[in-house]
């Protein structure tokens, strides 16, 4: 049985447990009133989790207020959605373009026009991922003391000028240069991304949202930039064949673009969407008040700092030492390796078994769609199912079978044959945004969760510096040794999930247990006097 499904034999509740529908009261439908039961309707754990004053939303929190209308209540999402979650995704938009630009460069003799080979290929995408890497937490850090509506527009602004500079790229050591400084601006971005999404949506909807957001991200860039790439390098001028860099110039000018407009369509928060160039703000009064409560009641924890409060570094080693989240951290180390070489090397690939520029740019796109439906698919059920776990083992049953048949071919094997199994590799379901959302569930509080999605990012940019060598030029064009490590990799990673099931089915039900075990005036007294904070509460549940 799921973490969220858990219940006590005593009335008091856990605050992380979301119940779902409406609550009822004396001669009313069921549908009459759509606030989402909390600690706030109990006299005492309304003391407890009340929001404190310095919080910016405190003055729109009422225990009292009621969404008297589920239809109210959707159409306030909605509402959310078109103006916070859509540019939200056109900011990712932004982000995946100038990635892979350099990828559909590839299809243009990138490489050889800059005299590099693919080592050196292999050596700009791991600079780039250790810059990345080792950026996420100071951005994270950044982006809670200043705000991520100020330092998000300034991080895509900033690193779109660093990839439109790559026109000028003059050989390796230029190429390795715009890596690592592109690295080090992005770093940071998904998890300021995901704690900006959070003060709008609820745990149960993020998840969804999240996948959208990677819908953006992983697909439609790659669907758009596809076309886009396949008509810039169509351009070819005589006396400057390299069409590469035109396409840096083009991408890296758009994303500018978003960059600047995201100072002006990012409110640092609900209840502050006023500004000199939107006197009215976004939201009525009654709408800020709805989104404030139902976030809250949702989880309690999200007012626990203001939205431009830093870390102390104490407050940042506590994180770091909730050994809680450990199993995620590791997931998301590991679980994109198998998949991960096949699609870095997708472009190459398609031009070593004789594709040319224009094919190779167009045979991705087959890719992109399967991978988008399995996407939404994986993301669906994650919360039709009430099963993080499942839902992300879908990525390790996918790839396995099509790893083994990868590594089986030799070079008379027909190059459709390979394409479509490539295809099918690269098309896999992508369980990021669930392993995201699922870490910002399971950290119980702001703090936490701060830390929390910059660590992991930083342990699947981890990954991607590992598998960005798995492939090795001695060892092309079948990568034989290479994809035996993904077959051995991919069959780990299906007994870690299992271990990771077990292991918070074990937290949670020794919980239970000790709360069980405790008299409901025991309960009440710990509820008000303990020191436990987020998912180191007694009352909290962890999902898997």
């Amino acid at each position: 049985m799921d973490a969220e499904k858990s219940s006590s034999k005593n009335s008091l509740r856990f605050y992380e447990i979301p119940i779902l529908g409406a609550s009822r009261r004396r001669g009313q439908n069921l549908d009459d009133i759509a606030t989402q039961p909390s600690v706030f309707d109990d006299p005492v754990t309304l003391e407890v989790y009340r929001p404190p004053l310095e919080y910016e939303n405190a003055h729109r929190f009422d225990p009292n207020a009621r969404i008297s209308s589920s239809v109210l209540l959707q159409r306030v999402v909605r509402k959310i959605d078109v103006r916070i979650m859509i540019w939200a995704c056109l900011m990712v938009f932004a982000l995946s373009l100038d990635r892979s630009n350099v990828s559909q460069a590839n299809t243009d003799n990138f490489l050889r026009d800059l005299h590099m080979t693919t080592d050196d290929y292999n050596l700009g995408n791991t600079l780039y991922r250790f810059s990345f890497l080792f950026a996420e937490l100071p951005s994270q850090l950044i982006s809670k003391r200043v705000g991520p509506d100020v330092w998000i527009p300034a991080q895509i602004t900033l690193w779109s000028a660093v990839s439109l500079s790559q026109y000028w790229l003059s050989g390796r050591a230029s190429f390795l240069a715009t890596r690592f400084l592109i690295g080090t601006l992005e770093g940071g971005f998904i998890p300021d991304i995901v704690l900006y999404l959070s003060y709008f949506y609820t745990k149960t909807e993020l998840p969804i949202r999240m996948a959208w957001f990677f819908v953006s991200s992983n697909y439609l860039t790659l669907l758009v930039s596809a076309f886009l790439a396949t008509g810039i390098l169509s351009i070819q001028d005589p006396n400057h064949p390299e069409g590469w860099r035109y396409l840096f110039l083009i991408e890296g000018a758009i994303t500018v673009c978003v960059g600047v407009g995201s100072f002006f369509m990012m409110p640092p928060g609900p209840t502050q969407t006023k500004a000199w160039f939107r006197p009215k703000g976004w939201f009525t009064e009654r709408e800020e008040v709805i989104m404030v409560n139902r976030v809250l009641r949702d989880d309690p924890g999200k007012s626990s700092m203001h939205n431009r409060e830093g870390l102390t570094l104490r407050m940042i080693m506590d994180a770091l030492a909730d050994w809680r989240l450990w199993p995620l951290y590791l997931l998301g180390l590991v679980h994109m390796i198998p998949v991960g070489p096949p699609q870095l090397y997708l472009t190459l690939s398609l031009r070593h078994l004789g594709f040319d520029t224009i094919q190779s740019n167009l045979l991705t796109i087959p890719s992109i769609i399967i991978g988008l439906l399995a996407l939404l698919t994986a993301s669906y059920l994650s919360e039709v199912i009430n099963s993080r776990v499942i839902s992300c083992l879908l990525l390790q049953i996918w790839a396995l079978p099509l790893l083994i048949a990868l590594y089986t071919f030799n070079t008379e094997t027909s190059q459709w044959t390979y394409y479509a199994v490539v295809t099918l590799i690269t098309g896999f379901p992508f369980v990021h945004p669930i392993q995201v959302a699922w870490t910002s569930r399971n950290s119980g509080g702001v703090r936490t969760r701060t830390i929390s999605a910059s660590v992991y990012n930083m342990f699947v940019n981890a990954g991607a510096i590992i598998y960005a060598n798995i492939y090795q030029a001695s060892d092309a064009p079948l990568y034989k040794y290479g994809n035996r490590a993904l077959i051995g990799i991919c069959a780990m990673n299906i007994v870690l999930y299992v271990l990771t099931f077990l292991f918070y089915q074990t937290v949670n039900r020794r919980r239970q247990d000790k709360w069980d075990a405790m008299t409901e005036k025991e309960q009440r007294t710990y509820i008000e006097t303990t020191s436990d904070e987020g998912n180191r509460r007694l009352d909290f549940r962890f999902a898997y």
